[in-house]
């Protein structure tokens, strides 16, 4: 069956062949090849690493790579569910209330094993039978940083102000709920970093 495109960003390209999703990293022309044969190596193979660690913590899809392709391609299994940003505010207030909650725990799971994302918004989670699911750690990051960590809930932060802003304080605090909960050892220092996450924000503008 011919790969079909599902989705073309900046950095990679996404194909849906059979029950399975291919990503594969854009080259890029403005840099010397031999440079960018490297750079795009390190980030896909980092990348499947994370989602390799993080689908054992979480819902996500656990990768592995296309042998033929080098390591510019990961081969993961299609969550065949919704996407969340366009989906979340057609649900009851009830219901959207609790899927933050679920992403308030799933991404405190990830941190106490000092997985950050790096892109957490509402297009990289799929809802599929009442389950969330993450996708896409192109940007992620395995460190105990407190920053990183801020940033992911920073982002989330933004997503909902931006995409679901009817009630996005009302989601965000079950977001918040969620994560305290399941990551009550450091959450009051990652919500601390929080705070100065978004005040370098604020003094940019």
């Amino acid at each position: 069956m011919k790969p079909k495109l599902l989705y073309q960003g900046a950095e990679a390209k996404i194909y849906l062949r059979d029950k399975f999703i291919i990503k594969d990293r854009i080259p890029k022309a403005y840099r010397i090849k031999e440079l960018d044969d490297k750079i795009r190596k390190r980030r896909t193979c980092s990348e499947a690493k994370l989602l390799e660690k993080a689908s054992k913590i979480i819902n996500a899809p656990n990768p592995f790579f296309i042998p033929n392709k080098g390591f510019y391609q990961i081969k993961m299994p299609f969550i065949d569910g919704k996407k969340l940003s366009d989906n979340l505010d057609n649900f009851p207030l009830k219901t959207q209330k609790q899927i933050c909650g679920q992403i308030g725990k799933s991404i405190a799971k990830l941190h106490k094993e000092n997985i950050a994302h790096g892109d957490l918004t509402t297009s990289n989670i799929i809802l599929k039978e009442k389950e969330i699911y993450l996708i896409d750690f192109g940007l992620g990051y395995q460190n105990g940083k407190y920053e990183d960590k801020a940033v992911d809930i920073h982002l989330l932060k933004q997503a909902l102000e931006a995409k679901h802003f009817q009630n996005w304080n009302i989601l965000f605090n079950e977001f918040l709920k969620g994560y305290k909960k399941e990551n009550k050892k450091e959450s009051e220092k990652v919500l601390n970093q929080l705070i100065k996450v978004e005040q370098r924000g604020r003094y940019k503008h």
